[in-house]
C-alpha cells in the first residue's frame, strides 16, 4: 500500500476481512506509516519504488492524494505488479489516457476503487435496468449535498486543482457520476454552473450544479456539495417509464414500479453515508471490490472497475469543469 491516510483504514482493514496478506506500506510521513505497518501487520519501507519492486507484492494498492497515480504505475509496468488506484483516477484525462495505455503495453491489471458498485442497491438496480423493469429511463440524477469543516480542507493542497484535481464534484460526488453513468450509460452533453470557495477557503467548487442529456436520450440533474451543513445523505435517481428507484447513501430506499413482477427489491431505511464524516461509510462494498480486483488478476480480466471506467466518471468532471470555465455547453 502507498498512502497510509484515512482512507488506508478502510482498505486494510477490508483486506484483513477476506484473508489478503498487506505485506507491506510506505507514506511521506515516516512515523505515520511505520504505525500503520505496526497496527496491520506489515512492512514500512521509505519509498514508493521499493513497495513496487517488493518480491512479496502481487498488487500495488494506492491510496494518495490524486496526483500521484502515474509515477506508482510506470514501476508497477517495469515489475509486473498489477495496480488499483483509489478514486478519482487522475486529477486529468491526459494523464489518466496515459495510465491505461502504460497499464495495457504492460499486461498489468489496473483498476480504480469505486466501491458503491458493489453495495446490494446498486448490483440489483443495475441488473433491474437492463432487465427493462424501470421501462425506458427519461431522467437520471445525483444530488451530493455534504458538508466538510474548515478542518478538512485546513491543507493547502486540500481542494486544490494541482494535488486534488478539483473540489466536491471530483472527490466527493464522483462516485454517484461513476453510478449515474453505469447504470444510464454514456453522457451526450452538459451544463454547468459553480461557485469556487463559497463557504471554503479554497480554489475550487465547493458547489457546483449541471444539467445532462444522456446519450439514450434521458436528461439529467448533477449537484455536488461540500458546503450544505451539516450534510444530506447523498441521492442517485433513477427514473424510467414504468417508475422510480432511489438509492440513498448506500440502500435502495424507493422501488415505485408499476405491474412489477420481478425479484423484490431490497428496499431498505438504514443507510450508511459519508454526509458529514468521510468515513462513515460500509466496509463490505470494499471486501467485494477487493476480491473483484484479485479474480480479475487470477483470471486475465478486466475488474469490474477498470482503468478505462475510471476515466469515463472522470470524463464526466473534466466536461463540467469545462462547461464552468467557458460558460457553454459541452459535448462528450
Amino acid at each position: 500500500m502507498i498512502g497510509t491516510g484515512a482512507i488506508s483504514h478502510k482498505h486494510a482493514q477490508a483486506y484483513r476481512n477476506i484473508g489478503y496478506e498487506l505485506a507491506v506500506c510506505t507514506d511521506i510521513n515516516a512515523e505515520a506509516g511505520k504505525k500503520f505497518a505496526d497496527q496491520y501487520g506489515a512492512e514500512f519501507v521509505s519509498t514508493f519504488e521499493e513497495v513496487c519492486r517488493h518480491p512479496e507484492v502481487d498488487y500495488v494498492d494506492v491510496c494518495t492524494f490524486p496526483d500521484f497515480r502515474l509515477q506508482p504505475l510506470e514501476i508497477c509496468a517495469q515489475t509486473g505488479k498489477h495496480i488499483q488506484v483509489q478514486k478519482p483516477i487522475s486529477t486529468n484525462l491526459e494523464t489518466a489516457r496515459r495510465m491505461i495505455e502504460t497499464a495495457r503495453q504492460a499486461g498489468i491489471v489496473l483498476g480504480v476503487v469505486s466501491q458503491h458498485r458493489f453495495d446490494d442497491s446498486s448490483q440489483f438496480l443495475k441488473k433491474a435496468i437492463a432487465d427493462g423493469r424501470l421501462g425506458r429511463l427519461i431522467q437520471c440524477d445525483c444530488y451530493v449535498k455534504w458538508y466538510r469543516s474548515p478542518q478538512y480542507y485546513s491543507r493547502p493542497i486540500k481542494g486544490s486543482w494541482a494535488v486534488e484535481g478539483g473540489g466536491a464534484l471530483i472527490n466527493q460526488a464522483i462516485h454517484q457520476l461513476d453510478i449515474l453513468r453505469w447504470m444510464a450509460g454514456p453522457v451526450s452533453e452538459l451544463f454547468g454552473y459553480w461557485q469556487l470557495g463559497s463557504l471554503h477557503k479554497i480554489e475550487s467548487e465547493d458547489v457546483v450544479n449541471a444539467v445532462v442529456r444522456y446519450r439514450n436520450g434521458a436528461t439529467g440533474v448533477i449537484q455536488a456539495s461540500t458546503a450544505f451543513w451539516p450534510g444530506y445523505t447523498e441521492r442517485t435517481e433513477f427514473h424510467g417509464t414504468k417508475g422510480t428507484a432511489i438509492i440513498s447513501g448506500d440502500k435502495l430506499t424507493t422501488w415505485d414500479v408499476e405491474d412489477d413482477s420481478g425479484e423484490p427489491a431490497p428496499v431498505d431505511r438504514e443507510v450508511a453515508s459519508g454526509a458529514s464524516d468521510p468515513m462513515a461509510i460500509s466496509l463490505e462494498p470494499f471486501e467485494r471490490q477487493f476480491l473483484d480486483f484479485g479474480e480479475a488478476i487470477r483470471a486475465g480480466r478486466p475488474p469490474l472497475i477498470s482503468g478505462e471506467e475510471g476515466y469515463h466518471a472522470l470524463e464526466i468532471v473534466d466536461a463540467v469543469y469545462r462547461s464552468c470555465r467557458t460558460g457553454e455547453k459541452v459535448a462528450l
